[in-house]
C-alpha cells in the first residue's frame, strides 16, 4: 500500500512500463540510479544486459522488500544493490567514479529539490529520465515570453536539454494520482558551456536569476533593486540592449547571463 505522505504512486501499468523503457537510451553496461524504486516496478528492467543499478527507496518496509527479493534471486538481478535511504541526503560516490544516468518516478512534491541536488552532480550524469507532475514538466521545458516560464526553467536548462517525451494518465499509476504525468527526458550538458559562467560563480549566477523571478509581475528594475542602485540598472538594461520595462519572463539565459556579468 502506498504511504501518502511519501507521496508513493506506483507505476503499476505493464504497458506503461514498457513504453517508458523504450525512451530510455539503454546500453549495455549502463551505470544507472533508481530514484524512488517502490516494488521494483522498473528495477528489473532496468537492470538487463549487464547494467548496474543502485536503487534508492526511501520507504525502509519497501527498500527491505526489495532486498529479499533481489537476494534471493541473484541471477535475474545481478548488479542491483537496493539502497534505504532519502535521495537528498545519499552518497552518490557509491555508484562509483563513472557516468551514470538517471531514473526516477519523483514525489512531485519534491520534484525541484530532488533535480538541484541532481545539478549538484551534472558534470557525471549522461542523461536524467524523471517522472513527474505535468504541470511542473511544462514549467521545464517552457520558454521565454510563456506563462510557464520562470526560475525552474532557467534551472533545468542551464544544465540540460529537457523534453517531454511521454504524458501519462492516471491510470497507469496505483495509487492514481489526481493530477496529469510526463515523463521527461534531460540529457546533459545544457546551456553552461555557451554561458561561460566560471563554475565558482555558478551559485551566485542562480541566485541572481531567483531575484529575477522574485516577483513576476514586476519589472527587472523592481526585483533587482534591493541588489543594485536603480540609475545602474537602467543603464545596464541598455547596455544589454534590453527595455527598461524588461521582466524576467522575457529574458533567455544567454540575457541573464549577460546582465549578470555587466551588473557584477
Amino acid at each position: 500500500m502506498a504511504r501518502q505522505r511519501l507521496g508513493q504512486h506506483f507505476l503499476s501499468d505493464s504497458g506503461w512500463q514498457q513504453r517508458i523503457l523504450a525512451t530510455l537510451l539503454l546500453q549495455p553496461g549502463d551505470r544507472w540510479i533508481e530514484i524512488g524504486a517502490g516494488h521494483g516496478e522498473m528495477t528489473h528492467l532496468l537492470a538487463g544486459s549487464e547494467r548496474r543499478v543502485v536503487a534508492i527507496e526511501t520507504d525502509p518496509v519497501l527498500a527491505a522488500s526489495l532486498r529479499e527479493t533481489v537476494d534471493a534471486n541473484p541471477s535475474e538481478w545481478p548488479r542491483v544493490e537496493i539502497v534505504n535511504a532519502d535521495v537528498l541526503a545519499v552518497d552518490f560516490a557509491r555508484v562509483g567514479p563513472e557516468p551514470f544516468r538517471v531514473y526516477g518516478n519523483l514525489p512531485y512534491y519534491i520534484t525541484s529539490p530532488i533535480l538541484r541536488r541532481l545539478f549538484d552532480h551534472a558534470d557525471r550524469i549522461s542523461s536524467i529520465h524523471v517522472v513527474t507532475q505535468l504541470e511542473v514538466a511544462e514549467r521545464i521545458v517552457a520558454q521565454p515570453g510563456s506563462r510557464a516560464y520562470g526560475y525552474l526553467s532557467t534551472l533545468c536548462q542551464l544544465y540540460t536539454k529537457p523534453e517531454i517525451v511521454l504524458r501519462l494518465p492516471p491510470g497507469a499509476f496505483r495509487p492514481p494520482p489526481k493530477v496529469q504525468s510526463a515523463l521527461l527526458r534531460m540529457l546533459l550538458p545544457g546551456r553552461r558551456s555557451s554561458l561561460r559562467i566560471p563554475p565558482e560563480d555558478e551559485p551566485r549566477f542562480l541566485e541572481f536569476i531567483q531575484t529575477c523571478f522574485s516577483q513576476k509581475r514586476k519589472t527587472l528594475r523592481n526585483n533587482l533593486r534591493p541588489l543594485v542602485a536603480s540609475g545602474k540598472i537602467q543603464q545596464t538594461l541598455s547596455i544589454c540592449g534590453l527595455r527598461p520595462d524588461s521582466r524576467a519572463e522575457q529574458l533567455t539565459l544567454e540575457q541573464f547571463a549577460l546582465l549578470f556579468a555587466q551588473l557584477r
